[in-house]
């Protein structure tokens, strides 16, 4: 197997990094839905907006290679696992393990609605390149939310089982929305730096967003958890580990290889 890359960013890479990989992960996730959705239109839908959401991935950790002196694949591909910074979220198992159509749609709207509010301020950025990148990603993501927010108030204004899969999927999904809004130093740095905001500058528009829907489904509004997740931090859930071993096990097995 290939060996993995040496990694040691600094604190507006990895800032930049915690984006990116939260991109590219929850498009794995969304990915696994091909073939498996239940309408056609839905599951050339989802693999669109995974399809969004990789070519964010890309533009950012190219972006970030570059300062490093490594390609987008060689970050995507021979991390190890501590070293990916993305939300603990959008790890965790979106169509096996318990979850469903319903645990997809909804973390595709808290998902969706945290990059919506996040790339509005990334236009902002002091880094031209970053700017531009989130000046074609914020269109997405508005699609994205209006998308996911359809479907959840469809689940959750239709049947009695379609409503109880939603909060079942809510209450699956919610122990991890904190970790979106938690600041800690490499925060402090983008945000001195001019390069973006705080996490805990996105939590008010965030809920702008997704409050309506949530209102619309019928949903009451959780209360906040307790709990921290810290994949952000580099420090995951037993999911992560599985989804990698699938993502990378062609490059790690031809190192370099190109098709």
């Amino acid at each position: 197997m290939g060996a993995s890359i040496a990694f040691a960013p600094d604190d507006t890479q990895r800032y930049l990094l915690r984006i990116a990989d939260t991109a590219l992960i929850h498009a794995q996730r969304l990915m696994e839905w091909c073939g498996h959705a239940p309408v056609l239109e839905e599951d050339l839908a989802l693999a669109n907006l995974g399809l969004d959401l990789l070519g964010q991935a890309r533009a950012l950790l190219g972006h970030v290679g570059a300062q490093m002196g490594l390609d987008e694949d060689q970050l995507a591909f021979l991390r190890d696992e501590a070293h990916f910074l993305n939300l603990t979220l959008v790890e965790q198992p979106g169509r096996r393990g318990g979850a469903d159509f319903a645990d997809a749609q909804l973390r595709n709207l808290l998902v969706a609605g945290w990059l919506l509010v996040l790339w509005q301020r990334l236009l902002e950025s002091g880094d031209p390149q970053v700017a531009a990148i989130a000046a074609k990603a914020v269109k997405e993501s508005r699609y994205h939310v209006q998308h996911a927010g359809d479907w959840v108030v469809r689940l959750g204004d239709g049947t009695q089982e379609s409503a109880r899969r939603l909060r079942a999927a809510l209450d699956r999904a919610w122990p991890y929305v904190a970790e979106l809004f938690a600041d800690d130093a490499v925060d402090a740095a983008a945000q001195d730096q001019g390069l973006g905001p705080r996490a805990s500058a996105l939590h008010a528009p965030w809920r702008e967003v997704i409050a309506p829907y949530f209102g619309a489904a019928g949903i009451p509004w959780p209360e906040t958890p307790a709990f921290r997740s810290t994949g952000r931090q580099g420090q995951h859930s037993e999911h992560l580990g599985p989804l990698l071993s699938e993502m990378q096990v062609l490059q790690r097995s031809f190192p370099g290889g190109r098709w």
